[in-house]
């Protein structure tokens, strides 16, 4: 168990953050999972029934040998394999800006599992504003150091922009947790200015 916690403390602070949404025993699909982090630690301190789906062959084989059961494939292709409300939790963490219709995937999402999370990096925050404004320089994910022509490529996207998508697709938003940096901050009419990142608990 003391491993477990370890696990847990030494993840990223979103990700702790959606691993705090978790309940006991519960069915959890994570789409992009990467290396398998956050479902190996669900795994250990929630006993979760685990799945991964993941399109690099380095992060599939880093599934596997930390003992998670993974697919490599697209989302795209993947997620119609799944029948309706076959898990409880359907994560797709800081995959969001890399999709080409992040509508349709919410929705498949919501149709494989009885909740979707989702988070993404906010570049609505007032540093990625101000660089923007001063440089005139596309700014950088306020947490991701990858520069905008690097593959994969994302799409920014802010807080006003993904609740705009909700409202349009009628995703109900059902919790919202933003955090700057690792710390939590409210959520108000300031939010998209203050937070770095974005979790999103849709039903």
């Amino acid at each position: 168990m003391n491993d477990a916690r370890e696990i847990y403390a030494g993840l990223r602070a979103d990700l702790r953050a959606v691993a705090d949404l978790i309940q006991p025993n519960e069915r959890v699909l994570d789409l992009g999972c990467g290396d398998g982090t956050l479902l190996r630690c669900l795994m250990d301190t929630r006993h979760i029934i685990g799945r991964g789906v993941e399109l690099s062959e380095a992060g599939v084989l880093a599934c596997v040998r930390q003992g998670v059961t993974v697919r490599q494939g697209d989302l795209n292709l993947e997620l119609r394999d799944y029948p309706d409300k076959s898990f409880d939790t359907v994560i797709l963490s800081y995959t969001l800006p890399y999709l080409n219709d992040p509508a349709f995937i919410i929705k498949d999402m919501l149709r494989v599992g009885r909740r979707a999370i989702v988070s993404f990096p906010n570049w609505g925050y007032w540093r990625s504003r101000l660089s923007l404004l001063l440089t005139g320089r596309m700014p950088r994910a306020p947490i991701d150091p990858q520069p905008w022509d690097s593959a994969p490529r994302a799409r920014p996207l802010t807080v006003g922009d993904f609740t705009d998508l909700c409202a349009r697709h009628k995703f109900r938003i059902a919790s919202q947790i933003c955090l700057q940096g690792a710390q939590r901050v409210p959520v108000r009419f300031d939010t998209n200015l203050r937070a770095t990142t974005a979790i999103f608990e849709l039903h």
